[in-house]
């Protein structure tokens, strides 16, 4: 199955998250009845499947039809496409910004929706590796262009807020496809124009 066609509705509602939160409070030592917390696994719950909704999302529902015919030639980007998502590793949260290109090939896509490419793959379980390549896999897909060019970079809360707790680390990510990997100047111009105005707080 493609990347573009994959199914969705893995994240299917049951009612298993919520007993198991309150399982992980009585195993941390808390009591889930206390008033602070007798509803802590049902948000847990909601806030976990907003998270995670990328699971019941696909690149061509997102899509749709806001692919038009254009002679246009030259490079297309989207910068600061805020990014929010779930390391898979330990289930807290990653942030940052996404810039996301295209040289078309006849075709383009209406601007709202490479957010939108970026929001499927996001929500969900992530390594910003991955995340990265699916962004750029998924318009490829979607448009047949000449390249496709991703960067990604973004702070991690498991680094920051345990192991080696370093508050000022950013990870940097990017992934190529087409000309933006095989014509130098196309990637200079790329690379350029992504961190001209890159993430910094």
């Amino acid at each position: 199955m493609s990347i573009i066609e994959e199914s969705k509705g893995r994240a299917a509602s049951s009612p298993l998250i919520a007993e198991q939160v309150r399982e992980m409070i009585l195993a941390l030592g808390e009591d889930p009845q206390r008033p602070g917390l007798v509803k802590t696994p049902e948000r847990v719950d909601g806030a976990l499947r907003w998270l995670t909704q990328g699971y019941t999302m696909s690149v061509a529902d997102v899509v749709g039809d806001a692919v038009f015919e254009e002679a246009h030639e030259s490079m297309i980007m989207v910068r600061d496409i805020e990014v929010y998502s779930l390391c898979e590793h330990h289930m807290l949260p990653f942030f940052g910004r996404a810039h996301v290109a295209y040289v078309p090939n006849g075709r383009i896509i209406g601007l709202s929706k490479l957010p939108r490419i970026v929001e499927v793959f996001a929500r969900r379980l992530q390594v910003q590796e991955r995340l990265t390549d699916q962004i750029a896999d998924a318009l490829m897909g979607v448009l047949n262009p000449r390249g496709v060019g991703v960067v990604i970079e973004a702070a991690h809360l498991c680094m920051m807020m345990r192991g080696v707790e370093k508050q000022n680390s950013k990870a940097v990510t990017s992934s190529v496809r087409g000309i933006f990997r095989d014509d130098s100047k196309t990637r200079e111009e790329f690379l350029s124009l992504a961190h001209g105005g890159i993430f910094s707080e």
